[in-house]
């Protein structure tokens, strides 16, 4: 099986539409270690915490844990895990895992093929990216494992994947009137607006349709938030600011802490509002905790 298609099928738990990146992540992450040391080994003790953080960053809201990735990842045949009594995996378990002296690395082929392609990584990295996450943490996500931050093309392959509508952006900007559902942000240069996105309520990655009601306008800024779990929409099209969301700076309470209960800002009459189903799978998916009481006047 071809490299690429191999990712792409990636063996993932699933139900009703849930997260499970804990396979990307570690993937992502191995990836970036190669990139920077081809020959390096991965002891589950030294990586822990880095893998804890990404899942924690970026992973669904739920508490999970690296063990489960870095175990499991061998059935896909692009990893491989030794302990000190040699090779296999001694399980999922947490302190078996430290016990053990437990090492991951890329597979031997996989290892093989990256050395012969230096610009195969590079397309791994953007289908992983593509598969799992929205565009408005790519760069980020790609930081944080030491990746390379520039867009991938993914080749031949991406023909056959899902194709974005691109009459989505303009649809759902025209059906906000051009303003951020959050804020009411409305700028412009010249007759072009700047610093506003179409935000998938329901990720791409995860069947979210290019729909007005799967789409929000949203400033640059509380995109990324609505994509980090920091923002949401609740019952009644009214604002969710997450308990999890710290900043003491004006700005923090004006433009985001102050959004808690306000109603959306649109969208205009005659234009679908975000769909009940598609909301719920982001509170479910990607908002980050409780969210906070409405803010008073």
């Amino acid at each position: 099986m071809e490299w690429m298609e191999r990712v792409a099928k990636l063996r993932q738990w699933t139900r009703s539409g849930a997260r499970a990146p804990h396979k990307p992540l570690l993937l992502l992450y191995a990836l970036g270690r190669f990139r920077a040391d081809a020959d390096g080994d991965l002891p589950y003790t030294a990586v822990e915490r880095d893998l804890q953080l990404l899942l924690t960053e970026y992973g669904p809201p739920n508490k999970t844990t690296p063990a489960y990735p870095f175990h499991h990842l061998v059935n896909d045949g692009v990893w491989e895990v030794r302990t000190d009594r040699g090779p296999g995996s001694p399980g999922s378990g947490v302190r078996d895992l430290r016990e053990s002296g437990a090492t991951g690395r890329l597979a031997p082929d996989l290892r093989a093929a990256l050395r012969r392609d230096p610009q195969l990584l590079g397309r791994l990295a953007g289908l992983l990216l593509d598969l799992h996450f929205p565009p408005s943490l790519h760069g980020e996500l790609c930081e944080a494992v030491g990746l390379e931050s520039e867009p991938v093309e993914t080749g031949p392959f991406a023909a056959a994947r899902r194709n974005r509508d691109p009459r989505m952006r303009e649809r759902v900007l025209v059906a906000y009137e051009y303003r951020c559902a959050f804020c009411g942000y409305d700028g412009r240069i010249g007759a072009l607006p700047v610093g506003l996105e179409a935000a998938h309520v329901r990720w791409w990655a995860f069947e979210g349709p290019d729909d007005i009601e799967n789409g929000l306008c949203l400033c640059s800024l509380h995109h990324k938030l609505f994509d980090r779990g920091v923002l949401g929409v609740g019952d009644g099209h009214r604002i969710l600011v997450s308990q999890s969301f710290v900043g003491h700076s004006a700005a923090a309470r004006e433009q985001v802490i102050a959004l808690a209960g306000r109603p959306l800002v649109g969208p205009q009459a005659g234009a679908d509002p975000v769909a009940a189903a598609h909301r719920d799978w982001h509170t479910r998916e990607v908002f980050r905790g409780e969210p906070r009481p409405a803010a008073t006047a």
